[in-house]
């Protein structure tokens, strides 16, 4: 009997204390419905709802859209929102901007590459670690910046490069604190990397 009570407790514990993270993505009506579009300055492109051992909350990527034609945009600006419902309102957890840069070829696109972007849990501690991964393009429609930005513990820490054919304007660089994470992220963060590499043909180094 006390083994038995002994097992209890210990399942009602795991239970109690477990936490599974989850995330799938809104429709458009469930994005209208919420107002979600209340938080952001740009078009909703897509929109997640995520649940982790922080609470539930709404992850937001959006984009300035401006037409050249009845079928094509382009973006000139982008932003990456996390915010909670929070009485009727929203409480903002964290957010990212970026936008075209003046260069030589100039840049005439940006935009989330959803393909890459991840809503995990990477090391494994019950909070998702979401990846944002997003780049631009020049007039040469060739791919100029890419940044790879993970949000842990509510904090950014980016992976920088930038593509050029010159050995002096190609760079790769992490920020100073990258090596202050899990080495789970680390170890998830450069196999992005490789593949990135792999299958866009990008160089993602300095000179």
């Amino acid at each position: 009997m006390k083994n038995f009570i002994l097992l209890l407790l210990i399942s009602f514990s795991t239970f109690s204390f477990s936490q599974k993270t989850e995330s799938y993505k809104l429709t458009k009506q469930e994005i209208t419905e919420r107002e979600l579009d209340q938080v952001s300055d740009f078009p909703i492109y897509k929109a997640f709802e995520c649940s982790d051992k922080g609470g539930v909350y709404e992850l937001l990527l959006c984009e300035n859209q401006k037409k050249i034609s009845k079928k094509d945009t382009l973006n000139t600006k982008i932003q990456a929102i996390c915010t909670m419902n929070d009485h009727g309102g929203f409480l903002e957890k964290w957010r990212i901007n970026d936008l075209l840069e003046d260069t030589e070829p100039k840049e005439t696109n940006i935009w989330f590459w959803t393909k890459y972007c991840s809503i995990k849990d990477l090391d494994g501690d019950g909070h998702i670690d979401p990846v944002i991964v997003y780049g631009t393009r020049n007039e040469n429609d060739e791919i100029r910046r890419i940044k790879i930005i993970t949000v842990y513990k509510n904090k950014k820490y980016a992976i920088r490069a930038v593509e050029c054919d010159l050995d002096d304007c190609r760079s790769f660089k992490k920020d100073k604190e990258w090596n202050t994470l899990p080495q789970k992220v680390k170890t998830y963060l450069d196999n992005l990397v490789i593949k990135l590499r792999k299958e866009q043909d990008l160089l993602l180094k300095n000179g």
